[in-house]
């Protein structure tokens, strides 16, 4: 899994463990103690609840701790001219569909959004590719024909 990220997808991350450990863990420890001061807590559904839901937020805070320390910001270069991490590419398939995604560390990956892993077999394809070039990306759904139609370090 590749280190890098963009200053964005960093700070995202940041955000989220600042939250869990600031505001989210605190707020089940309160209720796992208030759920605790009722007694038995053996059937105790809030009681249980909170110390799972305890057990999954320590686990999200132990992976972003982990990531968040071997992470390294990288920035795209200022006029791309072949596809590299933080760009923006934009291609065409044989049937004239268009897609325009961002390759970015797999911390930050999300395809609805238009970011796609450089860790991913299509980011493979498209690594160190330039404008014209064809590229066959190898899916499990069999290989895809794209031409390359532009490259940028923001969105077009």
């Amino acid at each position: 899994m590749t280190n890098l990220i963009t200053a964005e997808g960093l700070k995202k991350l940041q955000d989220e463990f600042d939250y869990l450990w600031q505001v989210e863990r605190p707020k089940v420890v309160q209720g796992v103690s208030d759920a605790a001061a009722e007694g038995d807590r053996s059937e105790n559904a809030e009681y249980i609840y909170g110390k799972k839901r305890l057990r999954e937020i320590d686990r999200k805070l132990k992976h972003l701790g982990s990531r968040l320390k071997v992470l390294k910001v990288a920035a795209p270069p200022a006029n791309p001219h072949s596809v590299s991490f933080g760009c923006w590419v934009t291609y065409e398939t044989e049937e004239g569909e268009t897609r325009c995604y961002r390759l970015v560390g797999a911390d930050e990956f999300d395809v609805s959004q238009g970011m796609i892993s450089i860790d991913s077999p299509v980011g493979q394809a498209l690594l160190q590719r330039k404008i014209d070039d064809e590229v066959t990306i190898r899916r499990p759904s069999g290989e895809l024909v794209v031409y390359i139609t532009a490259i940028s370090s923001t969105k077009v």
